[in-house]
């Protein structure tokens, strides 16, 4: 009895950049796949520098659309340096222009923690940001985990700033947080509201002390011979 054809298995995108990584031939395949992490709400680093590279031997072929997306999906993975990463593959003479220069100004806002002008600038900008769905929420985590790398406490209206939400809308954010990331709210000195954000390594002065000042036991026992 003759055996049955094998089925092929579907090479994943991931699979194909690895295998094919300047074959020109999965450009199609690398443009789908950026569609469709905007479309998922997924994200691969590899994949994009992968499409970005095969831009540079095939100019021809460069999607300024697909581009601006690529930029934005990386903005939304802030603090990791992935924006720089993808900002080298392109080349200067797009990066002057628009909606690069936009991006490369936003992204030097959120780097130097000046939200208020990033979200200024976003505003004026949505047509490229609403296009891939989740950046807000996701750059609101970025301006939280920048926060608490300062502060233990700050006032509302900081805060407010930073993720760019007021009113009932801010309320229920802390609520949010204060039901699971340990947040928790008291009076300010004025009477405004203070949240109070859980100690870290970072903002907690007394952890970072703790941490320079100790010696480690095998060092001071190497230390013992010396001043005996």
């Amino acid at each position: 009895m003759p055996g049955l054809p094998q089925q092929q298995v579907p090479i994943t995108v991931d699979q194909l950049v690895q295998l094919n990584p300047y074959n020109p031939d999965i450009l199609p395949d690398l443009e789908s796949y950026v569609q469709e992490q905007v479309a998922e709400k997924t994200y691969s680093l590899d994949a994009n520098l992968c499409l970005l590279r095969l831009y540079q031997f095939e100019p021809a072929r460069l999607n300024v659309h697909v581009i601006t997306r690529i930029l934005v999906k990386a903005l939304m993975a802030l603090p990791s340096p992935d924006f720089n990463l993808c900002m080298f593959l392109i080349p200067e003479r797009l990066q002057m222009e628009e909606p690069f220069l936009t991006l490369a100004t936003l992204a030097h806002f959120l780097e130097t923690a000046r939200f208020r002008e990033f979200w200024d600038e976003a505003n004026r900008n949505r047509d490229i940001l609403e296009a891939v769905p989740g950046f807000n929420q996701a750059i609101q985590s970025y301006a939280i985990h920048v926060l608490s790398l300062t502060y233990q406490k700050l006032p509302r209206q900081i805060l407010a700033e930073a993720i760019n939400v007021e009113g009932l809308s801010l309320d229920k954010y802390i609520e949010q947080q204060q039901q699971h990331s340990g947040w928790s709210l008291e009076k300010g000195q004025a009477g405004g509201q203070v949240v109070v954000l859980p100690l870290n390594e970072d903002n907690n002065p007394v952890s970072r002390k703790n941490a320079a000042d100790g010696i480690p036991l095998e060092l001071v026992a190497k230390l013992f011979p010396v001043l005996s």
